[in-house]
């Protein structure tokens, strides 16, 4: 397993009013407790992680900078209550917090995508914070910030994503050290796409009697599992 790295530190800077976004597209919410509705997506640019299952690796460079006025006016022209800020890891991009804020006064509901590699405690409290745990198969687990555990609340998800049974052991176990499902946010447990079938991660969380949310990557079912702008 990688050791522990030395963690980036949040950083907000009021007057940054602009952000570098990748895409902005409408779609359909492929996980968390949001599964299943009409939701617009704000990609950003950027991220200092290279998990080995990760899709959206297209996502690391590029992109242009962007008002975050007007990609508040994107959103809203797409006409759902809904959005999720994602990357890349958005944290990495300090417009991004007043962005979320600017979003939220426009009356949409804002999911934050991030990774669990950045403290969310600059994080406006009304933002959904969906919070990805890095396990022991994607490379990246030294960089976890475990800070995170205490920055989140109700309106919360973690999400650990398994490819394989060391990666189960590992996301029961620190499930069980922290008392994770004690906490008021949810927990999430998905599979990597083609590397565990999701029958087998179902199966050890009932063997276990895991009291976690067994989730499925839906866009991944419904185009192909690397597709953009779905």
């Amino acid at each position: 397993m990688p050791a522990a790295r030395p963690h980036i530190e949040p950083r907000r800077v009021p007057a940054a009013d602009s952000v570098v976004v990748k895409e902005i597209y409408l779609s359909v919410q492929g996980e968390s407790s949001h599964a299943g509705l009409l939701c617009a997506f704000v990609r950003l640019t950027g991220c200092h992680l290279r998990c080995s299952y990760c899709d959206s690796e297209f996502a690391f460079r590029g992109g242009q900078r962007v008002k975050n006025a007007d990609v508040v006016a994107q959103v809203r022209a797409m006409n759902t209550p809904m959005v999720e800020v994602t990357g890349g890891e958005p944290l990495l991009q300090p417009g991004v917090y007043p962005l979320m804020e600017a979003l939220l006064d426009a009356g949409l509901k804002v999911l934050l995508e991030t990774s669990g590699a950045i403290d969310v405690r600059l994080v406006p409290p009304d933002v959904h914070k969906i919070v990805d745990m890095k396990t022991p198969s994607s490379g990246e687990s030294g960089r976890n910030d475990y800070r995170n555990f205490a920055s989140m609340n109700a309106r919360d998800e973690l999400k650990f994503v398994i490819g394989s049974r060391e990666d189960y052991e590992w996301s029961r176990a620190l499930v069980a050290e922290h008392d994770l499902t004690r906490r008021p946010y949810g927990v999430l447990f998905s599979t990597v796409f083609d590397k565990l079938h999701p029958r087998q991660l179902a199966e050890w969380i009932i063997d276990d009697r895991l009291p976690v949310r067994f989730q499925l990557q839906m866009h991944k079912y419904m185009w192909e599992p690397n597709a953009r702008g779905v």
